[in-house]
């Protein structure tokens, strides 16, 4: 397929990834970083007899310092994990778990991740007090409105960094703040922050943390859980078994799968604010290309605090259904990947006060690191000229 830039015509290869927030490409860098350990060095990282088993743990060594450096972490703080998902089962389910009795309440936001909300609604059905907070339709929190909701017996606070759907960032040093001053427990989904914005745990107040290797172009599977050694508290383990991992995750570590989440963790931290301004160009290029030809699109959160990298739209008048279908070189979304299974609107963009029709008629779009300039002219071309054969859009 072409893209024209002026007088010269571009070859581009389609389809085009623009789903960037359900999944990146594994970067090559990470999957040479996994090869011996799935090859070689195959021992068990628990086997501490023999050297078969110390090459393998060395690799959990390594990757602990590299995850911790990204985020101002010691390597003992970081414990490994499947990904976010359980990161977040984790620390909801055990917070509640050990300070239910003495505080019961646990506060959160309407629109954090599907996974976020459904261990709060279970921690709701074992008896525990939940608060879930509304956001403004620019999808930010009211920090006012969060004051008022923590109280001396809130146990804990999860709000997520980075929107997966609408790509905003909340405030987390402010709400770090504000939590630590009501002595309850801060707890961010940070699965599409981590490695593309910069997060400092201990300047931003936050207790715990959930990373996830595949959202920064590291292998699926794997993850990570920052626990703040100086606030300490037991969380219950979502697994029985031999105690690994600091006793909060029984059950042996894939080398390989860790090893790529450290590798991705050292290049986003070596190249996070390069690629940072890289993904802002291509977005502003994107954005000035296509509000310029449609000037009555509108943007799902925050114009200025978002990541650059997410970009969310309605196209009012137009079905978003039929726009899919006619943009099938363009792989991007309607919602989050994790919430594909579920009929009806995005609940997200229902919580910043979208109406049914147009939040089905909104698309994510999501650039990353191997997007390029001419897909972006690309991307703008077809969008536009989609837009116009589906008879243009309502004012």
């Amino acid at each position: 397929m072409t893209a024209n830039q002026g007088r010269v015509t571009v070859l581009v290869k389609t389809p085009i990834y623009l789903d960037y927030q359900a999944t990146t490409p594994m970067d090559d860098r990470v999957l040479a970083a996994m090869m011996p350990y799935l090859t070689t060095i195959y021992g068990n990282p628990h086997s501490s007899t023999h050297a078969f088993g110390w090459q393998a743990e060395a690799a959990l060594d390594i990757a602990r310092e590299q995850v911790a450096a990204v985020i101002g972490a010691e390597p003992q703080e970081i414990v490994f994990t499947s990904g976010a998902t359980e990161t977040n089962n984790m620390v909801i389910k055990g917070v509640m778990s050990a300070w239910g009795k003495k505080k019961p309440k646990l506060v959160t936001v309407a629109t954090e991740h599907k996974c976020v909300l459904e261990a709060a609604m279970f921690c709701r059905q074992q008896g525990y007090e939940l608060e879930i907070l509304p956001v403004s339709s620019d999808g930010l929190l009211d920090l006012n409105r969060l004051r008022e909701a923590i109280d001396e017996r809130t146990a804990l606070v999860s709000v997520m960094a980075v929107n997966n759907e609408i790509g905003v960032i909340q405030s987390l040093a402010e709400i770090g703040k504000l939590v630590r001053e009501k002595d309850a427990f801060f707890h961010t989904d940070a699965a599409q922050a981590f490695g593309k914005i910069p997060l400092d745990v201990e300047g931003m107040n936050i207790d715990f943390m959930s990373i996830s290797g595949h959202k920064a172009y590291g292998p699926k599977g794997v993850g990570a859980l920052y626990k703040n050694s100086k606030r300490q508290t037991t969380l219950m383990p979502l697994f029985s078994g031999g105690g690994q991992e600091a006793g909060l995750r029984s059950g042996t570590q894939a080398p390989a799968l860790v090893a790529g989440l450290g590798s991705a963790a050292a290049i986003a931290e070596a190249e996070l604010t390069m690629e940072a301004g890289r993904i802002s160009g291509l977005m502003s290029k994107l954005k000035t290309s296509i509000f310029s030809a449609l000037p009555n699109l509108v943007m799902n959160g925050s114009i200025t605090e978002r990541w650059q990298g997410n970009l969310n739209l309605c196209f009012p008048g137009i079905d978003g259904d039929l726009l899919l279908a006619n943009i099938r070189d363009l792989a991007v979304s309607s919602g989050a990947a994790c919430a594909s299974a579920v009929s009806g609107p995005s609940y997200v963009l229902e919580a910043i006060g979208r109406s049914e029709v147009d939040a089905k008629s909104s698309l994510r779009i999501g650039i990353g690191r191997f997007t390029t300039a001419d897909e972006i002219d690309y991307v703008a071309e077809s969008l536009i000229a989609v837009v116009a054969s589906l008879g243009g859009l309502k004012p």
